[in-house]
């Protein structure tokens, strides 16, 4: 890490977290140099990060807050996290997202964003089990004035079952709603994502839930930023052949990119400057599934 002076502060307390997990700690004067700011300012830094639960503070510095496998923090507590990664992996996949195709989007911070940008796809059809996101479009909905469902609106079905803690339906009523259908794109957020274990999730009902949704979907798209690559929770829902594109971002490094590449027909990395080093990924709105035949 360079001058990081004029750093916002979310993109500050990524590095930091990045720095953390890749040494496994960190002293608080080493931030300072490195990132060219007050020792004042990396302290608050560390309170932000520890109140989020991603780092635990000691004497001087900090380390990884290591999380048993079946720990799911809440959804405001993981909307805090990575926002700027999010945003680009949302911008990105919603290239993928075809006018009046069925779509599903499971639960999810990362899911959440991309509602965000499917708002001006045209008729899409979308059913998801996140409460959150189904607001996303109903509120969308409502903004566009009185008179019933302005044109061109996505028509969008929620599933019924019970909450867990990331706002998100699962168990034998969702399980049976979504088993029922056939999606054209599934768009799937991860609580981790690995070689060893595939997409894995600490809630064993969730983990239910989303292979009915990776059994219904025609095409499988992850989105997950770089931080998801190497987690293993409690239950592995899908192996890494059964995805068809991963969506992350440029924090990852070049080394896991190229192992991903060895596992993933494509490849989608959002936000930054493209490294021609890299093994070659696919570009947005141009995954493999969608080449021209021969």
């Amino acid at each position: 890490m360079n001058d990081n002076q004029n750093l916002l502060a979310e993109q500050r307390r990524s590095l930091i977290l990045d720095e953390v997990r890749r040494r496994g700690g960190v002293r608080v004067n080493e931030l300072t140099r490195k990132l060219n700011v007050s020792d004042m300012t990396v302290r608050r830094d560390l309170d932000a990060l520890a109140r989020q639960g991603v780092i635990e503070k000691v004497h001087g510095g900090a380390v990884p807050l290591v999380e048993a496998s079946t720990h799911e923090p809440g959804f405001e507590a993981k909307s805090a996290l990575e926002l700027s990664a999010k945003e680009d992996i949302a911008r990105a996949a919603a290239t993928m997202a075809v006018p009046g195709s069925a779509i599903a989007l499971s639960g999810g911070t990362t899911t959440f964003a991309l509602a965000h940008h499917l708002l001006d796809v045209p008729d899409l059809t979308v059913v998801t089990n996140s409460m959150r996101i189904a607001d996303v479009f109903h509120m969308a909905q409502q903004a566009g004035g009185v008179g019933g469902r302005r044109s061109g609106a996505a028509m969008v079905v929620l599933t019924g079952g019970v909450r867990t803690p990331s706002d998100s339906l699962v168990g034998p009523v969702a399980d049976q709603a979504i088993g029922s259908l056939h999606f054209d794109v599934v768009f799937l957020g991860v609580h981790g994502i690995s070689v060893e274990a595939g997409l894995s999730t600490p809630n064993l009902a969730e983990a239910e839930t989303n292979r009915r949704f990776v059994q219904s979907a025609r095409r499988l798209v992850v989105v997950a930023d770089h931080t998801k690559w190497g987690t293993v929770g409690l239950s592995s829902f899908a192996t890494l052949d059964q995805v068809d594109s991963l969506v992350t971002d440029s924090g990852l490094s070049a080394g896991d990119r190229e192992e991903i590449a060895e596992h993933l027909p494509g490849l989608v990395v959002a936000g930054g400057p493209e490294d021609d080093s890299l093994p070659p990924v696919s570009r947005v709105g141009q995954d493999p599934l969608d080449a021209p035949a021969p």
